[in-house]
């Protein structure tokens, strides 16, 4: 995708596990970068008075080069009118509720062509509470979705968790979402550069970081979220990909909830990135393969009962 394209980062996390603390970092540390952020009530923030230059209107300009949004309308509205403010910030945060499904949040890059010809979705970051991550999982599908659509998780209060404890934490995000990269923190201590610019959907910067990314784990449940991957070696034929896709996602797209991969085309030298949230998919191509790369193709999916043959079936029958 080109440079040109503002990266845009979703954060969500459920409610108290300190996705406002985080926020509130981004909007007052001395990080070098400039963001502009959207959230859902700007009263949530308790940022001081001191940062705010002006509260009398919709965007405010915050002291350390952050602009800060209310949503009080339509998201695509917010970040049409964001984008005649280019030159003041360098990306785009949107703060989910602590209730918050980020599907909604995520499509709307895909669904609006305007919206998709300036940003580009760089990362959807989750906030997990360590302590009370398991109570979650109990009581609310929302925590475990916000955790299947993360590509970073902060596994924040990590102080409050013995070693053990946490470990078992981990295995419990580790079942949902295998393919996140995790950063324990404790008041979301997380450097701000290991959160923003990740360009998260470029599986090879994830390899990169994490190079048993691809080790699937046989053991899974009918009816629990599952996240499987698979490569071809050969090239894909687009014309069979985008068939075979399109009509995967039309019939089983409310129990994909990511899809995200790499492709290498037959004919080209260039790496094409796929991704989609349920049914509303995207794509285009970032950039050469590096010559000693391999070429290889490699596509993630997390969601609900996932037939890992049927999939592994369907993506091999994609090569050229």
């Amino acid at each position: 995708m080109s440079d040109t394209l503002v990266p845009v980062t979703v954060l969500t996390g459920y409610l108290g596990a300190g996705k406002t603390t985080l926020l509130n970092r981004i909007l007052s540390e001395n990080h070098g970068r400039k963001y502009a952020v959207i959230i859902n009530e700007f009263g949530e923030l308790g940022v001081d008075n001191d940062l705010v230059v002006d509260t009398d209107e919709e965007v405010f300009e915050m002291n350390n080069g952050c602009i800060c949004c209310t949503v009080r309308g339509d998201l695509i509205r917010i970040v049409g009118a964001l984008m005649k403010r280019r030159t003041k910030f360098d990306g785009i945060i949107i703060e989910t509720t602590g209730l918050a499904n980020p599907a909604p949040v995520a499509q709307t890059f895909f669904v609006d062509d305007d919206i998709r010809a300036k940003t580009r979705l760089d990362a959807i970051v989750t906030v997990v509470d360590a302590k009370h991550l398991p109570r979650r999982l109990l009581d609310s599908h929302e925590a475990e979705d916000q955790i299947a659509f993360a590509d970073v998780i902060v596994l924040n209060k990590t102080d409050l968790v013995n070693a053990g404890e946490l470990a078992a934490v981990e295995a419990q995000i580790r079942r949902i979402n295998k393919f996140a990269k995790i950063h324990h923190a404790q008041k979301s201590n997380v450097p701000i550069a290991e959160l923003l610019d990740q360009g998260a959907f470029d599986l090879a910067r994830v390899l990169a970081h994490t190079p048993d990314f691809l080790t699937d784990d046989e053991h899974e449940h009918s009816d629990e979220i599952a996240s499987m991957s698979f490569e071809v070696t050969a090239p894909i034929d687009p014309e069979k990909f985008n068939a075979w896709i399109g009509g995967l996602l039309a019939q089983k797209g409310q129990d994909l909830l990511r899809t995200k991969g790499i492709l290498s085309y037959k004919g080209d030298d260039r790496r094409f990135a796929f991704q989609a949230v349920h049914m509303i998919a995207d794509g285009d191509f970032i950039g050469p393969w590096k010559a000693d790369d391999p070429r290889v193709s490699r596509l993630v999916f997390i969601g609900r009962n996932l037939n890992r043959p049927q999939l592994r079936r369907g993506f091999e029958g994609c090569a050229a």
